[in-house]
């Protein structure tokens, strides 16, 4: 293990330039101290890193030094074979890129890593699409992506879900982020951090305005808190109901989205109950198309707005051998 980390202290130092050792502790989960006599280990080996002191101090290798050594891993090279998912390097351009850093990954590697790493790539593939579901808009993520990179101000015409007309906003860019096939842009608007579908957006501008972002915030931490602000809805509906056991499994791919449990199953019974968070009671009504494979048992809001759906369904089919245009 200290071979390994080692070799990531050099390859740390090689990319970054000069580190704080608390960051290099942090990175590496290891104690300033282990790091300091990590840093003695490379000397004496005659690698050219030295610690520098004061505010601005931290471990810095001489300029120029270069290592062309790789210390990959069987583990780590069959990971890295891994990365081509469909559509995320297309999308930003990146699609010959990633084959041509994988063939130069694959000639650099130890000759008895090869058949493992090169087996892997046949192997496995991953896919970002859902099931079920209508393959993303293809959208345009190379403005976005210019001012991601070059650290300026965007200005977006938006359209929000279910509104008439677009809007114009400007905001501060941290990154773009891709889940399940849809490209977001994290960026904060008016100081506050804010969450765009790029496929909503009707127009985008790169300004020559610098972008503004909050002191010591990365893009990670800012996703983190529009993700839990999307999945945790507080003041929702909670929702009891059971499921016929034949249709469970679609169940699940359709709604484990809102699922929050559902207790031990012991195989014999008709039904399944869970339990189910939506925002409102009017969002309950994603569960109309399982019919009476899935009844709700409280609270009664919801029974009555499921009602008033079947009911609405009814009336709209009622008399079908009318002619319709």
């Amino acid at each position: 293990m200290k071979s390994d980390r080692l070799l990531s202290v050099l390859l740390l130092l090689q990319t970054r330039g000069r580190v704080p050792a608390h960051e290099l502790a942090e990175r590496l989960e290891v104690s300033v101290r282990t790091i300091y006599r990590d840093v003695e280990a490379l000397s004496s080996a005659g690698v050219p890193v030295y610690a520098e002191r004061g505010r601005h101090g931290g471990i810095t290798l001489l300029p120029g030094y270069r290592t062309d050594v790789t210390g990959l891993t069987e583990d780590e090279s069959r990971a890295l074979f891994i990365l081509a998912a469909q559509g995320a390097h297309a999308a930003l351009g990146l699609d010959s890129a990633i084959g041509s850093a994988l063939r130069k990954v694959m000639a650099a590697l130890p000759e008895p890593h090869r058949p493992a790493a090169e087996l892997t790539s046949r192997r496995i593939l991953v896919e970002s699409s859902r099931w079920m579901g209508p393959p993303p808009r293809q959208v345009d993520v190379s403005s976005l992506q210019d001012a991601v990179f070059t650290d300026r101000r965007l200005r977006i015409r938006y359209r929000h879900s279910g509104a008439d007309a677009p809007r114009t906003y400007t905001v501060d860019p941290y990154g773009l982020v891709s889940k399940a096939g849809v490209w977001y842009l994290v960026a904060d608007r008016g100081g506050a951090p804010r969450l765009f579908r790029a496929d909503r957006m009707r127009s985008v501008t790169v300004t020559d305005a610098p972008v503004e972002r909050r002191a010591g915030v990365e893009l990670a931490d800012v996703w983190a808190v529009l993700k839990e602000r999307v999945e945790v809805r507080p003041g929702g509906v909670d929702v009891t109901a059971r499921v016929r056991r034949s249709r469970f499994d679609l169940f699940l791919r359709m709604c484990g989205n809102s699922l929050i449990e559902h207790p031990e199953d012991d195989g014999t019974s008709e039904w399944i109950t869970v339990r189910l968070g939506f925002g409102a009671p009017g969002a309950a009504r994603t569960l109309a198309p399982f019919a009476d494979a899935v009844e709700v048992l409280r609270p009664p809001e919801v029974r009555e707005e499921l009602a008033r759906c079947a009911a609405a369904i009814t009336a709209l089919y009622a008399g079908t051998d009318r002619a319709r245009p």
